[in-house]
């Protein structure tokens, strides 16, 4: 970063100080920014794929006085216009407008990106982003390919660039708590992990026409590395999520936020061996490919963690349509984003019912995770510390989450060789672990 920018203070201060929520609309926006830093003290942030996530990221870190956004990128021309005028509307400067995220990697005066595109486009431009001395901000899962997530872990290391995932529960003050009363160690030994996400508000897709690609659409670099397509609505923008090309499924949308939380809280890496099943048994006739129903067991040195999930449906375990339940000898914790709560074991006979340990009622906390992400990020660009979920880490949830998909296409129970960085003796599973560019992309060298 520009040696000449010495932020004015923490930006932890400036965030409690404005009594920022998640959802600050236009006018709160302007307010919270009335404290403005000099330009010399500015963090200048671009934003690279602003249609959903970008431009939420990119509202979270607008809350801080301390940084400007100086240019933001998408391949959609009405996407681009779009998010700069939401940006005069918030009373802030329009930021240029860039079509290409080389072209903005080449502006001197930015600090830091945000990735917020599809998953298929996460691993180009942040090592690009890397080798061209930005700090960055990535979108969950990290890539769309386990080598994709070594090279983009090697490109950190290699350039020193913080990075920060955007898996928000790290920063999270309730998922904080929960963790550390995992590690207490007062659940007593914790033999399994469950993992959902069942989510009603996912419908099915219907099937609809190819089509010419709407005006203003670069669709050749929508595609970028993934196969070449006929333009089709689904495959674009948010639905992207339920199709092989570009994204993995559920199991790495959700999946990546919530294994994460158990893989934090038990202070694991990766599993001994993972299996799968699942397919579309829900809407067996709809436009998507990946599962609308899986299941995937992972296999620890002494634990197994399960993940579930289903689309279209809501009520499941514990009442929650989705969460992480760590299941001890004691009793069993259950946390998701509303908060967390502990339900002791019993026993004995119902008039003398012993309990082996207190129960918790469900609690949480008002702080926004993602506010308090950005928060974090922004003073790690400062003292050049890993924030809460920096490259490495972020890096192991996507590959879990990588793991069942991979098991799944395969219908085998897969074993993992953490020294080799393979599975063993299966070269089908291994070949699913790099990604196949299409011409002229090439998977980046570090």
């Amino acid at each position: 970063m520009n040696t000449r920018r010495k932020f004015m203070q923490s930006s932890a201060t400036l965030l409690a100080g404005a009594g920022l929520a998640a959802g600050l609309p236009a006018e709160g926006m302007a307010q919270s920014r009335k404290k403005k830093a000099a330009p010399s003290d500015t963090l200048q942030v671009g934003v690279i794929g602003c249609k959903g996530m970008g431009m939420s990221n990119l509202r979270s870190i607008l809350k801080l006085p301390d940084v400007q956004c100086k240019s933001i990128c998408d391949v959609d021309q009405n996407v681009l216009e779009e998010r700069g005028n939401d940006l005069v509307k918030m009373g802030l400067k329009k930021p240029s407008l860039i079509k290409d995220y080389r072209r903005m990697l080449d502006d001197k005066e930015l600090d830091a990106v945000i990735i917020g595109t599809p998953d298929h486009w996460h691993c180009l431009p942040f090592i690009h982003a890397c080798e061209a001395g930005k700090d960055i901000y990535c979108e969950k899962p990290m890539a769309n390919s386990v080598e994709e997530c070594n090279l983009m872990v090697k490109a950190t290391q290699k350039y020193g660039r913080v990075v920060q995932l955007g898996q928000w529960q790290r920063s999270n003050g309730h998922f904080k708590k929960a963790v550390e009363f995992v590690q207490s160690g007062k659940l007593g030994r914790i033999r399994m992990v469950k993992v959902w996400a069942y989510q009603g508000w996912m419908n099915s897709v219907p099937v609809v026409a190819d089509e010419s690609v709407p005006a203003g659409v670069d669709y050749d670099m929508w595609l970028g590395p993934a196969p070449k397509r006929p333009f089709n609505r689904n495959r674009f923008h948010f639905t992207f999520r339920w199709f092989w090309d570009y994204a993995g499924g559920l199991m790495t949308d959700w999946g990546v936020h919530l294994l994460d939380v158990a893989i934090w809280a038990m202070d694991v890496n990766t599993p001994v061996s993972v299996m799968s099943t699942g397919g579309k048994f829900a809407y067996p006739e709809d436009a998507t490919e990946t599962p609308d129903t899986q299941i995937a067991v992972y296999e620890y040195d002494d634990f197994l963690m399960t993940w579930d999930h289903g689309i279209g449906i809501d009520s499941t375990n514990f009442n929650r349509n989705h969460g992480i339940a760590f299941i001890g000898n004691n009793g069993t914790l259950i946390v998701d984003r509303g908060g967390w709560e502990v339900v002791p074991e019993v026993r004995g006979p119902s008039i003398e019912k012993k309990y082996l340990m207190e129960a918790i009622p469900k609690h949480g906390t008002a702080d926004s995770g993602l506010d308090s992400h950005m928060v974090n990020f922004v003073d790690c660009i400062k003292s050049r510390e890993k924030p809460n979920c920096h490259a490495e880490t972020g890096s192991l949830a996507a590959i879990v989450a990588h793991f069942g998909n991979i098991a799944l296409k395969t219908g085998r129970k897969l074993y993992w060789d953490r020294e080799k960085g393979q599975f063993k003796n299966d070269s089908q599973a291994n070949s699913l672990l790099v990604p196949e560019y299409r011409a002229p992309y090439s998977l980046p060298k570090v």
